[in-house]
């Protein structure tokens, strides 16, 4: 569907889960009246958990305003990256929490991009079994992919995000004025999440993202559109598989070629992130889903031109430093969260947004795909 206008107050996304519902806020200038909304929550203290590069920015601020709010509130920062998402980390914030004193009752606060959402969610629901957690994400990606839902977790040298939790959130504050800090590198990387809930299930949005995604990137109304429509199509998904048990892993689209890409890039954020890996699967996905007879070859080549537009890579070509080998990254997708019974299952499509679960891929097909997207890319490997 196309978004609607951006109105004047926060636009306000509800998560209808049984029990745990909880509402995404989306909006510019959400940050400086946040201490009144977690204080609403019946808080008395909050750990703030964020990194390097954006306490600096936002940390003074979002301080600020819980303890304006009554709240005793505390900062716990990581380094920026993929590699704060270790069993090392999270055993130094789950010390910080407990030594700040946060009790069941109290909230853990997620101020940056996806790994830290990731990383202070999975923390948030092991600490005495279960502390309550509020995100704030500050990154295109995060604001519409990773901070909602409850999907929380760290990376193991199996694979990304194999071991976590399912903790839903009490509250996301999309606050869109953080993002006019964010690198254009970055703001790229989150467009190609945008992008993803088109390709699912609605054409239209697709067609949409067509046609702004310079105001989207460039930080205009539309961006906040975006974000808002992102959070609607993820929310109605969740509550209908929270658990990842059906419906869910759609949103898993392009991710099993996002997932290996990154292991075999050892998680440098220097060489790809995770929405230029994200960006690279979603053309693969739709150029393999042509390759099975499944979508329409001018389908792919849309769907690939676009992100190019937008200035994604599209090709293992594009992976500075080399995209490994085929045998590597069927390797890595042997460990994907959605392999089972041993069976590879890939989110395929029949079309723009006409996505769908295929599960018992064949290794081969597989094989055989990434031999020829690496010929024809002029990478080595076969």
């Amino acid at each position: 569907m196309t978004p609607d206008p951006v109105p004047a107050v926060p636009t306000r996304v509800p998560v209808a889960l049984e029990g745990r519902a909880y509402d995404i806020l989306v909006g510019r200038g959400l940050l400086a009246g946040a201490g009144e909304r977690l204080a609403a929550l019946k808080a008395r203290a909050a750990a703030v958990v964020s990194d390097d590069n954006v306490a600096p920015l936002h940390g003074d601020a979002l301080l600020a305003s819980l303890r304006g709010a009554g709240l005793r509130a505390d900062l716990v920062t990581v380094p920026p990256g993929e590699g704060s998402k270790s069993w090392a980390s999270l055993a130094r914030v789950c010390d910080a929490i407990l030594g700040h004193r946060i009790e069941r009752g109290d909230l853990v606060v997620a101020l940056g991009g996806g790994v830290v959402g990731d990383l202070a969610g999975f923390a948030a629901a092991i600490v005495r079994r279960g502390v309550r957690f509020v995100q704030i994400p500050t990154s295109l990606l995060a604001q519409v992919d990773s901070s909602v839902g409850g999907k929380t977790g760290i990376n193991s040298a199996h694979g990304k995000n194999l071991v976590g939790a399912f903790h839903q959130p009490s509250l996301v504050l999309a606050d869109t004025a953080l993002l006019d800090t964010l690198p254009l590198r970055e703001a790229r990387a989150g467009y190609a999440e945008v992008v993803k809930y088109g390709l699912i299930d609605d054409e239209a949005f697709f067609g949409w993202c067509e046609a702004h995604w310079e105001r989207v990137l460039g930080g205009g109304p539309e961006r906040d559109q975006a974000v808002a429509q992102s959070c609607r199509a993820k929310a109605a998904v969740v509550v209908r598989d929270e658990r990842e048990d059906g419906d869910r892993a759609l949103l898993n689209l392009g991710h099993t070629f996002a997932h290996a890409l990154e292991r075999v890039t050892a998680y440098d954020s220097r060489r790809l992130v995770h929405g230029e890996a994200v960006a690279i699967g979603l053309a693969l996905a739709f150029r393999f889903s042509t390759r099975l007879g499944l979508c329409p070859g001018q389908d792919a080549r849309r769907v690939a031109a676009h992100l190019a537009r937008a200035g994604l890579p599209t090709r293992l070509a594009e992976v500075p430093g080399g995209a490994g080998t085929p045998e590597a990254l069927l390797d890595a997708m042997a460990q994907d969260k959605k392999v089972k019974d041993g069976q590879l299952t890939f989110i395929l499509a029949r079309g723009i947004g006409r996505s769908f679960i295929a599960p018992g891929i064949a290794a081969a097909d597989v094989r055989a795909f990434l031999a020829e997207a690496f010929a024809e890319t002029g990478d080595a490997g076969s």
